[in-house]
């Protein structure tokens, strides 16, 4: 076998026909000449490999004998008359260039044209990060037209076929490449892929269908978020004529809180304790996130039980982020116990005393 085909394709032999059109597809995309860092030889081995291994017969017989045959009952005769390559049946190889090549020249020209999409940053409080807020935010961009809905027609005004792609909304390149000529589809430039062109052009867009402006959007911020994840408005990007919106992604940056952490849908916090309470036991009042939010705070009580040790965690159902409407996470509380500095005489008497009857 003089050329390994598998090999060439970075496939196993066992590849499907999906598995190798992608794999092709990778290497046209990397190699091809027209790319500024592109490699005809390589392209021209990648292609070769693939007008054998995607065809069933010719598959069949360079796996049985290291070649395929043509028709005339001889071995294919390679790529060596490549600049002449065009669609349909050359030496024996047959392409169909728009599904191959459809990315690398721009596609078929079915897919509507798409806006860029816009990326922005939103700092919130670790309390709305709990709770979820709602955040209105002014953006400038290209949106649709509100006087004439994107169409670029003036209100009441008829619609006339396009003269430029005589309707279709597309139109055929042809393009010379190194195998020959070939099609290429595109949208069109006058009428935007639709087809058709007002006959009065909308006044606040100039026929556009759309207008930069500011714009206020409404940001729904979930229950729960954490910093750095992305939240997707679709269709809230940057418009663009006779195509689709692209999408606003909002990342999120949540302000650390003094007191709180958050471990899925649990809070965590620390609460400091004095000796004589850790071995007593007492009650403490715990400030918590609940209330009206981000501004108020409400208390709960604590009970710290005799002889709480130090890391032990209390646990308080019910008081951590919110999971449905009536059921949230919980509250866990860290003891960390405080020792005193300094003992007084009597203090240190007792402790004497403590450590006599062996505490």
């Amino acid at each position: 076998m003089s050329k390994d085909y598998y090999k060439i394709l970075g496939v196993e032999k066992k590849a499907t026909k999906t598995e190798i059109k992608k794999a092709f597809h990778k290497l046209a995309h990397k190699y091809h000449p027209d790319k500024k860092n592109g490699n005809e030889d390589k392209f021209k081995e990648a292609s070769e490999a693939y007008a054998v291994l995607s065809d069933d017969k010719k598959r069949t017989e360079y796996d049985t004998y290291g070649q395929a045959f043509g028709g005339n009952g001889g071995p294919q005769g390679g790529f060596s008359g490549f600049g002449g390559f065009s669609q349909g049946q050359q030496g024996g190889f047959e392409f169909d260039l728009g599904d191959i090549f459809g990315d690398i020249f721009g596609g078929r020209g079915s897919r509507k044209e798409r806006g860029s999409d816009i990326s922005i940053d939103i700092e919130i409080s670790f309390a709305e990060a709990v709770f979820g807020v709602e955040r209105k935010v002014l953006i400038t961009k290209n949106s649709f037209c509100k006087s004439c809905n994107g169409t670029g027609a003036k209100k009441g005004s008829q619609m006339e076929t396009c003269s430029s792609c005589n309707g279709n909304g597309k139109i055929r390149e042809t393009k010379q490449s190194f195998f020959g000529s070939f099609s290429n589809i595109k949208i069109c430039d006058k009428c935007y892929g639709v087809g058709k062109i007002p006959k009065e052009k909308c006044k606040d867009c100039r026929g556009m269908g759309v207008e930069r402006k500011q714009e206020e959007i409404n940001i729904k911020i979930p229950v729960g978020i954490n910093s750095g994840e992305m939240i997707r408005l679709s269709g809230a990007g940057e418009a663009i004529s006779g195509g689709v919106a692209g999408d606003l992604y909002i990342k999120i940056h949540v302000t650390p809180h003094r007191d709180f952490r958050k471990e899925g849908v649990d809070l965590k916090m620390d609460l400091a304790v004095k000796l004589s309470d850790a071995l007593l036991g007492s009650e403490y009042s715990v400030e918590t996130l609940d209330g009206n939010l981000p501004a108020g705070k409400a208390g709960i009580k604590v009970k710290i039980p005799k002889g709480v040790s130090h890391g032990e965690m209390l646990r308080i159902r019910g008081k951590g982020v919110p999971i449905s409407a009536d059921r949230r996470g919980d509250l866990f509380i860290k003891i960390k116990i405080k020792l005193p500095n300094k003992l007084s005489r009597k203090a240190k008497q007792l402790i004497e005393e403590l450590k006599e009857e062996g505490v």
